[in-house]
């Protein structure tokens, strides 16, 4: 506690030795308006008079400045304090939903801020260096302020201030050995470039160098209230920076943040939520006592129910509910809805799902806590899943419930991990999901795309299941399998009356117990039909932007390409960015520039990221022509016969990929015990629904244009 003099209250914002030569304390508020600020005037001595006679005190009236038309009887019961500066004022009404409020000051204290035309400030015990936007409404704030050395919640350090004082964020591991700095404009693709590769530290020290350049060095910018939005019955406001037309209501701490908002893009905090040291993206909505600490949220992300989100990530269109979550990188689409779930020091790729119970990285087999699980997209761990570090699993890998013991190393795509106590053993399924569940499989990828309500995908998401990376990972599995196959004397090509239903799969856990695979054949078989229905359907995506070629011009175009990669060929090395799928020599390209200093901020970060997401159709359609050749074609080298008999194939693999949707779903209406709880198979209906939602609709609307698309193709050929 202090005690000073109040003849200078709300001056002196910075100290002399941070303000520039020929500056003044008020250089970075004015900066802060822009090339071209509202113009202000003095009081005239009637609005002095009507300002004094309603109770309003001004420690010294000459900096008291408004812009006209200005209405002196809409400011009653106030203290202000320092430079105030007020837009237009007039006698109009501000309404949000239901909550409707006069426009004007009343029955607050303002300290040296900019208040912006019509705006509406009322019971606000102490608002201190803002400035506020036009149209805005705040009511019953306790305390908002902002200190000169405000950062907003980017991991910067102003003029002055020592290296501790910055703001990390220990993402993937708890020990603090991939931190990264959060800062506004950040996505998950540059929190994985950032944390992704520290065997190449000179890149994550290029990248703390271009965060402190833009968010850094000067002290003095104040805070800010974009226009239009609404901050009521909250307690305390501290450094924050909150965009437009946001929707704030009863939050309990805001401190040290950026809350990016847009009237396209608004982004709502709702009650009891504390927020520290972090950016909350456009869109987002953090409700019901949820609490963030060192953190960055995407765009269109929802944390609510008393969700803790604590030094990590998480990606843009998720929706995080009363769970736990500490020092993680978790790309776009992530849900974890349930209170006893808990998530710590991993990375998780997207597209996933946290049931119930799951427990994921609690214990550590190291003598200290820096171990660390990767997760591929689509990672599905089931209720009550207890999985220790280090592990890691392929893309599409669903893990049943129990409590598994030692670390896994699933490197099976699309697979089920089951824990069989009875036997004592660990038991893996590869490519589960295409023979049993492609209801799921599918849903998963629609339900991406229908939720994605982003405004400015500023984030490159690859939202199908079958994509390069995941095309990879299974011919990598594939190769496994055979190997096994092979170990135990049976051919990946016996009949079926020969074929083991299990075989001893080694490496797949950190035990001796026995870890077995189970149908590994018919996971073979599988396997070569996703990559044969990957390869077709990605080569007549983009067949269909070039519909004036023939197969000679298609054949050498995309032959062409191929040829571009260092190994002119086949890529067989691919990036998952934040969700944006890359190949891996695009993204050595990128760390070699930013070390260089030839990609120099974060702004040309993003237009290379831009610039993959042009190229990713031309990228996967050229693996997609190298796939399908290695994965079944019955010749090496591409011919147009070839080509036809394989659109055929991968039509009817369309077909029975549709009918095995409906089929999936159909059996949740036929299993007589889902009928148990009501009076009738009608009652079910009603509540339930019937097996032809909407979403097996839209399986077979799908299946009739990719049979148009693929008969227009085959005449173009």
């Amino acid at each position: 506690m202090q005690i000073i003099k109040n003849g200078r209250y709300g001056f002196d914002f910075i100290s002399c030795e941070f303000i520039p030569r020929g500056k003044d304390e008020y250089w970075r508020r004015n900066e802060q308006h822009g090339p071209n600020p509202p113009l202000w005037r003095a009081l005239d001595a009637d609005e002095k008079e009507i300002l004094i006679k309603n109770g309003n005190y001004c420690a010294d009236w000459n900096f008291f400045l408004v812009s006209d038309p200005f209405d002196p009887r809409l400011i009653r019961n106030s203290n202000f304090y320092g430079l105030v500066r007020t837009g237009p004022l007039r006698n109009v009404l501000l309404r949000h939903h239901d909550f409707c409020v006069p426009a004007g000051i009343r029955n607050s204290t303002i300290i040296s801020c900019d208040i912006g035309g019509d705006a509406a400030v009322q019971d606000c015990s102490y608002i201190s260096h803002y400035i506020i936007g036009d149209s805005c409404i705040l009511s019953r704030i306790d305390e908002m302020q902002a200190t000169n050395h405000a950062k907003f919640g980017n991991g910067v350090i102003k003029d002055g201030e020592s290296e501790d004082v910055r703001i990390w964020i220990d993402v993937m591991n708890e020990a603090g050995g991939r931190s990264i700095l959060p800062f506004q404009t950040m996505t998950p693709a540059d929190a994985y470039l950032w944390a992704g590769f520290r065997d190449d530290p000179e890149l994550a020290e290029k990248l703390k160098e271009i965060t402190q350049k833009t968010w850094g060095g000067a002290r003095g910018a104040y805070g800010t209230i974009g226009k239009g939005s609404v901050i009521k019955s909250c307690a305390v406001i501290k450094d924050a920076a909150v965009g437009e037309y946001a929707y704030i209501k009863g939050a309990h701490k805001l401190k040290n943040i950026t809350i990016l908002s847009s009237e396209d893009e608004p982004s709502q905090i709702g009650e009891g939520v504390e927020m520290v040291n972090g950016i909350a993206g456009y869109g987002c909505h953090v409700f019901y006592g949820s609490k963030a600490v060192r953190f960055v949220i995407g765009r269109n992300s929802n944390l609510k129910y008393g969700a803790r989100l604590i030094h990590s990530v998480l990606g843009d269109n998720s929706t995080v509910s009363c769970c736990e979550i500490l020092n993680n990188l978790i790309f776009p689409i992530h849900e974890q809805h349930h209170n006893n779930s808990f998530l710590i020091a991993c990375l998780v790729q997207g597209m996933s799902n946290i049931a119930a119970a799951a427990t994921l990285g609690s214990n550590h087999n190291s003598r200290a806590n820096d171990g660390e699980i990767r997760a591929g997209r689509g990672f599905w761990p089931g209720l009550s899943v207890t999985v220790k570090h280090s592990s890691r699993f392929a893309s599409f890998v669903l893990v049943t419930k129990g409590d598994y013991p030692c670390e896994l190393n699933i490197t099976l795509p699309f697979s089920m991990v089951s824990n069989n106590v009875k036997v004592d053993r660990l038991e893996v399924m590869p490519a589960y999901y295409w023979m049993y569940n492609l209801y799921a499989l599918e849903r998963n990828s629609r339900k991406s795309m229908d939720r994605d309500r982003r405004k400015n995908k500023a984030q490159h998401i690859e939202m199908d299941y079958l994509a390069p990376d995941t095309a990879e990972e299974i011919i990598s599995a594939a190769g496994q399998i055979r190997g096994w196959l092979a170990d135990g004397g049976y051919t990946a090509d016996a009949p079926p009356s020969s074929r083991p239903r299990e075989i001893p799969a080694p490496g797949l856990e950190r035990n001796d117990r026995g870890t077995v695979i189970l149908k590994p054949c018919e996971a073979l078989a599988a396997y070569n039909e996703m990559l044969r229905y990957y390869a077709v359907k990605t080569i007549l995506a983009f067949s269909g932007s070039h519909a004036d070629l023939d197969f000679d011009g298609l054949a050498g175009l995309l032959e062409k390409i191929s040829a571009r990669s260092p190994g002119k060929g086949r890529v067989t090395q691919w990036e998952n960015m934040g969700g944006q799928i890359v190949p891996a020599f695009r993204v050595d390209i990128l760390r070699r520039d930013i070390r260089e200093g030839k990609t120099a901020d974060w702004d040309a970060v993003h237009a290379v990221y831009d610039a993959w997401r042009t190229l990713y159709a031309a990228d996967k359609a050229a693996h997609a022509w190298s796939v399908l050749w290695y994965s079944g074609a019955e010749k090496k080298t591409p011919d147009r016969s070839t080509l036809i008999r394989e659109i055929e194939t991968a039509v009817k693999i369309k077909r029975s990929l549709a009918n095995q949707v409906y089929e999936t779903r159909a059996k949740d209406f036929t299993d007589p015990y889902r009928l148990i709880t009501f009076r009738s198979r009608e009652e079910m209906e009603m509540v339930a629904g019937k097996p032809e939602n909407a979403f097996v609709e839209y399986a077979r609307e799908d299946l009739v244009n990719f049979e148009k698309t693929a008969e227009n193709i085959v005449k173009n050929l």
